[in-house]
């Protein structure tokens, strides 16, 4: 697709939105760039505290790496989300003024939390060798599968900011959406540990499960880093799947809308 060879095509470009956006975002704070580490690894820290060692209701074994792997999965997908619906409005000027692949504009923004996201599993598949040692045999999937999960992420955002160009709402809405959505999400539980009488509803179940596309697709990730088996086999496919038509999605949108974007901003 145009819309995703237009990354190799125009990479130089890609790399001075990206280096835009990445110096912006830090630009006068002391620490610079070392935020893009301590504000989720704060975050991490606090949930480990509070879920980790406060509660002990979980019966997930390693439950501070299953924890800090679904957290790490999860920052990204949200603020990478939350960044690129937005980027296309907050970069109205440039949108308007010349003509250039405008869907690099939401790929920069997901590109920006991409560091932390590569850091964050670099660390973890760390921390997983050291505590999990039956993990080493399967740990080498989390590349594969961190791919596909970036790629299911950067469709998302090229698409709903597509969408945002026509109803600002949407980035109300999915600000709104995300804090249900994550706990909705397995990531400070499994569907393993609820209890027996949760275990009965099975139709809710199968919808948190594979209704909620956040569901499978961190669950891939995640169990490389965390399971000694490894991901199911039907989380990895629900993964490939979701990314393809995410891509899908987002090129649809995009090439209906690329002419629009300016008039609309």
């Amino acid at each position: 697709m145009t819309v995703y060879s237009d990354l190799l095509r125009y990479r130089e470009l890609f790399g001075n939105l990206f280096r835009r956006d990445f110096q912006a975002k830090y630009r006068g704070s002391a620490l610079g760039v070392l935020w893009s580490l301590l504000n989720p690894l704060a975050l991490m820290a606090v949930y480990l505290v509070v879920f980790g060692l406060l509660w002990q209701g979980n019966t997930v074994p390693h439950y501070p790496l299953f924890l800090l792997d679904g957290l790490a999965c999860w920052t990204f997908f949200g603020t990478s989300l939350q960044a690129a619906t937005r980027s296309l409005v907050d970069s109205a000027e440039l949108v308007k003024k010349v003509r250039f692949p405008r869907q690099l504009v939401p790929f920069s923004s997901v590109a920006t939390q991409l560091v932390t996201f590569v850091v964050m599993l670099g660390i973890l598949v760390v921390g997983s060798l050291a505590t999990i040692p039956g993990a080493r045999a399967t740990i080498v999937l989390v590349v594969p599968l961190a791919l596909l999960f970036v790629c299911f992420v950067a469709g998302l955002a090229l698409l709903l900011a597509c969408l945002d160009v026509l109803l600002r709402d949407v980035e109300y809405i999915l600000t709104a959406a995300l804090l249900p959505w994550f706990f909705l999400t397995p990531v400070l539980w499994s569907f393993s540990s609820l209890p027996e009488k949760v275990q009965r509803h099975t139709t809710l179940l199968e919808i948190l499960r594979w209704g909620n596309p956040a569901s499978p697709t961190i669950s891939a990730v995640r169990s490389a880093l965390w399971e000694s088996g490894g991901p199911r086999l039907a989380d990895v496919v629900y993964l490939a799947v979701a990314a393809v038509v995410s891509l899908t999605l987002g090129a649809f949108a995009f090439s209906r809308l690329d002419d629009r974007l300016a008039l609309e901003l």
